[in-house]
């Protein structure tokens, strides 16, 4: 089954290359999830996310709301066509979600921002240190210091970097790749989908997808709408 893996973003100019084909995947008319961890605002989160789906296909989300160091009730996803794993404080994501991976298997899955970094094998959480050196800016650490790697969904088998190009975190998978923390990675900008099946890799929206890879020397390559690459 195919992953859907959103870098963030609120262009509407982006939305139907970024949500369609999640949306297409999930049958006529779907029922959604959208889980989001609730600091206190999440019906309002919610209702962007709503009005974002609505506008690209007929479909009817509703809300998955779980309180920060809460647990996901898996009958809340119950009758759920898809789901939609929202962004948001990324070590919260990873907490929530860890234990139901076979769950969020079962039916198309879309992250956005946090939703797309907790679905990798290894999911890189955060941190803007490394040994002490910073490799990206603070601003991004998700109020980690050191880069911080915690077992994902294993939905993709690579590790997720997201606003890539907005908030700099390619340098930090870059450098989680060549200290050989993984062997392979992918950056996604804000606006742009990198839908996964498999090994193989298709990039739509409106930014690019980094491909980082280890190898004798830790490699980069970028790759725009309509190109696919195999991981």
């Amino acid at each position: 089954m195919e992953t859907y893996l959103i870098g963030g973003g609120w262009d509407e100019a982006a939305a139907p290359a970024v949500y369609g084909p999640f949306l297409a995947a999930a049958g006529p008319d779907p029922v959604v999830a959208c889980l989001l961890i609730d600091e206190g605002v999440g019906a309002a989160d919610f209702g962007r996310y709503e009005a974002v789906l609505r506008a690209v296909a007929p479909c009817r989300p509703y809300p998955v709301l779980v309180p920060p160091g809460g647990e996901l009730d898996p009958a809340a996803l119950d009758g759920a066509a898809a789901v939609l794993v929202c962004g948001g404080l990324t070590p919260a994501y990873g907490d929530v979600v860890a234990a139901h991976a076979g769950l969020l298997r079962s039916v198309p899955y879309a992250g956005f921002s946090a939703g797309a970094a907790v679905a990798a094998d290894l999911a890189l959480v955060g941190g803007w240190l490394s040994d002490g050196i910073p490799v990206c800016p603070e601003e991004t650490a998700e109020d980690l210091d050191e880069i911080t790697l915690r077992p994902g969904l294993g939905l993709v088998p690579c590790t997720v970097e997201v606003h890539a190009a907005q908030w700099g975190t390619l340098a930090r998978l870059v450098e989680t790749v060549a200290r050989g923390d993984v062997a392979v990675g992918v950056a996604i900008d804000e606006n742009t989908l990198l839908t996964v099946d498999g090994a193989h890799c298709a990039v739509s929206g409106l930014g690019r997808v980094h491909l980082v890879r280890a190898g004798e020397a830790t490699t980069v390559r970028s790759y725009r709408a309509g190109e696919t690459f195999t991981l």
